[in-house]
């Protein structure tokens, strides 16, 4: 199948495509079967046909993930849903994945959509083993989402875990085990290539060379080598399931094991989830059932994405002339060498330290150790219990009690270490250990009237909640000079003075809310279609005056092909037009910002020169803070022709109000936090495409099924007087993107080069119209720095929009092949339209390395027209202001997974009371294809705003595995 793209400015677009070939052991096209089966979604308190959904909703279901090999189980939605995008946070064991459903909905607020597990509120499903999980629903508009309210504004995703059913026992097991290596490395100068550059900045800065013969010192350190290593992958599923008439259950138990592609031995992951759902029918009127999950975690990651230290950042900046390993004794008894804390390798050879980069660079061997035996942990207790009366032949209540009990913690040892003369601990070694307990649960009640009157259909709900948040604590303990000098040995248990010991506690502010919600939903003879929804939330999270928000929505269907008017047809066998309109809450903000608080540390003096205690507000009250609401507009149709395609296209307009954030105030006023208020706008506007093609055959099948979309972001409004609010920043740089008004939300912003001044000549002709020279500083090979305003100076007021962080268009392909029993998987996914500002290089370390990149750098005349010359003394500021030089195309396709199966044939494996096995061969992320130059492209774009600062990569992973089914 192709696909034409065609770029719209200013639009977003997501794109992706799934195509599943299925073997089907028939002799005759199975296509009419199957499109005879009435798929049934959840929607949300409850499930309805597919048929006569009327909102927007992306549907999965365990058979399309179930190959999939397991990692963190939210990572199955990229590419699946059209109008979700999912970008992996970091390669790092236990990174999750940002989320977005149709783009940005708010500025400094929570973004991540609403996680809700078998009916329980979660912040996330990290903990869930991806075996469990039997659909995920994603309700992506405003008419399907609005039954949850205040929470629904980003966007609900609905994950329903397996349950058992009636008939003989099933035993199932999945596991598998890999390697994993690093994709893709820098490309990074030498040591005679960096001795040679750092020479020629010296001279160009007029000071003397730093080396005298680079030719002599070969290679130097790869740091990168340093690094990156082997990582490993294991993972071990069982599943037990069963029942009968009155009783069904699904019990499973899962270990998933994970070390890193950088220093693995500070960077893993390792999972233990257990769970088990059951169903009792106890009586024709009455079942009761529970889910109960656990998940224990144990982690240790490095500094991911960030440029102050840590083993990626330090590999990219230190430079190639330091040794690994001191070896040489007049070097290892230098004055460098000396201080007693140095790290030393098992052999007693000091790790080597840089004389040249400096800060927090430093040798990754050394900053191992500094690391080891830290780690974090986490337990997490997950359960349902609910009872489900029928009465009255109609009428159906339930009532369940929702909970989540979570501990997590963690414990580090610092020794006693000397890295370099700005990264070191001289005066004692410590042990903390943080443990923080949090227990979150919910009530609630639903009664549901579901009727048909010959050709309506009517189903009734209504429905009250209560949810309580944040009841826990935690506490920090840190004993300090211990007699010990070794993680190994560690422990609370030695006895030191109390002035030794030190002990930090607190307790979380709990917060609660409180909900009625109703539902209509009715069709006349699944023509027609209508669904209404309601739903009041109240929240503690605001003042008395604006603790209830309601949140209506609507959505209309029309199955034209059931009138009769419609003619049966070959070529649009079925044609369903739906729309729907919905506003939708947030309240994803601290608690009591509308309060203000007293607090101390205004001390002053009584006029005798004695200091008081003083207290001041911390903030200014703001009685008006009220609930951030979003409205969106859903038009759709569903169409089926040719009888094996369908096609889904969805147009949407979603418009955020009354945007909670801190505003500036001016620090006259006298207080310490900013205060919160309703001030901003903004709106994404896009549309969906999915397309499906399926069919089958004697001994192959197919289905293609893809998605695709566009999403135009746009910041509408700020408070009054201000057109934008700065981004993050970079080092020196300040900001280098914005939050402004008629842009995309995280626009780079910077200075716009105009090429390289190639002579003075060139220098002295810039001028402006009074004939003075705009930039007297500058010379050959520096930036021409544009004068966007035209006033004939280079100020701030010339920066202008770069670029986007947020890609224009994402795109995927899945492709599933099977034959008799051989199957192949392939899917890769990507993006487009988007910039990477990258940060990976420190500025303010005149010696860090550089990427070979700058060997292109302008060294006279005609030599280069984008790269500066490199200088001490950069007086034109090419390489410490922020500029389109940065900036990079994101662009990229990645072949994410490849694997191949075979499944023996039953005649092998029946007669030894085995149903199924299945042997399989997978390679993930093999292929990157793309012009970016730093780690990996795939950075988290929103909230991070695009900003690369020494993303840990994805790694290329090789596993084998199994699935066996007895």
């Amino acid at each position: 199948m192709n696909v034409k793209i065609s770029r719209s400015l200013g639009m977003v677009a997501v794109l992706y495509f799934t195509a599943n070939f299925n073997a089907q052991n028939t002799t005759k096209d199975t296509v009419s079967k199957e499109t005879k089966i009435e798929e049934v979604v959840m929607i949300g308190y409850g499930t309805q046909k597919k048929s006569n959904v009327t909102g927007a909703i992306s549907s999965i279901k365990a058979s399309d993930i179930e190959n999939i090999p397991a990692g963190k189980p939210e990572q199955v939605l990229q590419g699946r849903a059209a109008g979700v995008n999912v970008i992996t946070n970091s390669g790092q064991p236990g990174s999750s994945a940002t989320i977005r459903v149709r783009g940005i909905t708010s500025y400094y607020s929570n973004n991540d959509p609403l996680w809700v597990v078998d009916g329980i509120v979660v912040d996330g499903i990290g903990w869930l083993n991806q075996s469990d999980i039997e659909s995920i629903e994603v309700l992506k508009d405003g008419a399907s989402s609005a039954i949850y309210g205040v929470s629904a504004a980003r966007g609900v995703i609905l994950v329903t875990t397996k349950k058992g059913k009636k008939g003989r026992l099933n035993l199932s097991y999945n596991g598998s085990y890999g390697t994993a290596r690093a994709s893709r490395k820098l490309d990074l100068l030498d040591a005679t290539q960096y001795a040679t550059i750092l020479n020629e900045a010296y001279v160009n800065g007029g000071q003397n060379p730093v080396f005298q013969n680079p030719q002599s010192l070969g290679k130097g350190t790869d740091w990168q080598d340093v690094i990156f290593g082997t990582g490993e992958r294991s993972n071990h599923e069982i599943s037990i399931s069963g029942g009968n008439e009155k009783s069904t259950f699904y019990g499973s138990f899962g270990y998933f094991d994970q070390t890193g592609i950088v220093m693995s031995d500070i960077s893993y992951y390792k999972r233990l989830t257990g769970r088990l759902n059951s169903t009792h029918k106890l009586t024709d009127w009455l079942t009761v059932g529970q889910t109960f999950a656990y998940t224990h975690t144990k982690s240790q990651g490095i500094n991911s994405n960030g440029e102050f230290g840590g083993p990626l950042s330090s590999a990219v900046n230190l430079d190639p002339t330091t040794p690994i390993v001191v070896t040489d004794p007049a070097l290892a008894n230098s004055s460098t060498y000396s201080n007693p804390n140095i790290v030393r390798d098992p052999y007693g050879n000091p790790y080597g330290i840089s004389t040249l980069v400096g800060q927090e660079m430093s040798n990754p061997m050394a900053f191992r150790y500094t690391q080891l035996g830290n780690s974090g942990w986490s337990d997490d207790f997950i359960a349902n219990i609910f009872a489900e009366v029928k009465f009255l032949k109609d009428f159906t209540f339930k009532s369940s009690i929702n909970g989540k009990k979570s501990y997590w913690g963690n414990q580090s040892f610092t020794p006693l270490f000397y890295l370099n003369p700005n990264y070191s601990n001289l005066n004692f070694n410590s042990l903390s250990r943080t443990t923080q307990q949090k227990l979150e649960w919910s009530l609630e009640n639903t009664i549901n009237w579901q009727k048909k009157f010959g050709e309506h259909s009517l189903n009734i709900l209504a429905g009250t909640g209560y949810y309580e948040y944040n009841i826990g604590f935690g506490q920090t303990v840190t004993h300090t000079n211990l007699p010990i000098s070794n993680y190994q040995d560690a422990s609370f248990n030695y006895f030191i003075p109390q002035d030794q010991k030190n002990l930090n506690a607190w307790d979380y502010v709990n917060t609660h809310k409180a909900s009625y919600f109703g539902r209509v939903v009715y069709d006349y003879a699944n023509k027609y279609l209508f669904t209404g929804t309601i739903r009041r939330d109240g929240s503690s999270k605001f003042p008395n005056a604006n603790h209830w928000g309601t949140f209506p929505a609507f959505s209309v269907g029309w199955n034209v092909d059931k009138e009769n008017f419609w003619p049966e047809n070959k070529i649009i066998n079925t044609l369903k037009l739906r729309g729907g309109y919905g506003v939708l809450g947030n309240d994803g903000i601290g608690d009591f910002l509308f309060a203000s608080f007293y607090v101390p540390g205004a001390n002053y003096t009584n006029g005798s020169n004695v200091i008081m205690p003083g207290y001041i507000p911390n903030t200014l009250a703001n009685p008006d803070l009220k609930w951030e609401s979003t409205s969106q507009l859903n038009v759709a149709a569903d169409i089926r022709f040719l009888n094996n395609f369908n096609l889904t296209v969805d147009y949407y307009k979603k418009k955020t109000s009354d945007i909670l954030r801190q505003i500036q105030i001016p620090g006259y006023v006298g207080v310490t936090v900013a205060p919160t208020a309703n001030i901003g706008d903004m709106e994404n506007e896009g549309v969906e495409v999915e397309l499906g093609y399926k069919k089958s055959w004697t001994d192959f099948g197919v289905s293609v099924n893809g998605n695709f979309a566009y999403l135009k972001n746009t910041v509408t409004s700020l408070e009054r007087g201000r057109d934008y609010l700065d981004g993050p920043g970079f080092q020196s740089m300040g900001p280098v993107s914005r939050i402004q008004v008629g842009e995309s939300y995280g626009s780079f912003y910077g200075y716009k080069t105009l090429g390289i001044f190639q002579n003075q000549e060139q220098v002295n002709a810039y001028r402006n119209a009074n004939g003075q020279m705009i930039l007297p500083d500058a010379k050959p090979g520096d930036f021409i720095w544009q004068d966007t305003n035209g006033d004939g100076k280079i100020s701030d007021a010339d920066k202008v929009n770069l670029g986007n962080s947020v890609p224009k268009y994402t795109f995927g392909l899945t492709v599933n092949l099977n034959y008799k029993n051989w199957d192949l998987m392939v899917f890769a996914q990507g993006q487009a339209g988007n910039k990477i500002f990258q940060g990976l290089r420190r500025l303010d370390i005149l010696n860090a390395n550089y990427q070979t990149a700058i060997l292109d750098r302008w060294t006279g005349e005609g030599t280069s027209n984008t790269t500066p010359r490199v200088t001490t003394n950069d007086t034109n500021h090419n390489y410490t202001w922020m500029s389109d030089y940065y900036l990079q195309k994101g662009d990229y396709v990645r072949v994410k997974l490849v694997q191949l199966g075979y499944t023996l044939p039953q005649t092998m494996t029946q007669n030894f009371g085995v149903s199924k096995v299945r042997f399989y061969v997978t390679g993930e992320n093999l292929f990157t294809f793309t012009k970016y130059t730093g780690y990996d492209p795939e950075i988290a774009a929103g909230d991070s705003f695009g900003i690369d600062r020494a993303y840990y990569p994805q790694a290329k992973t090789f596993l084998f595995g199994a699935n066996v089914t007895f």
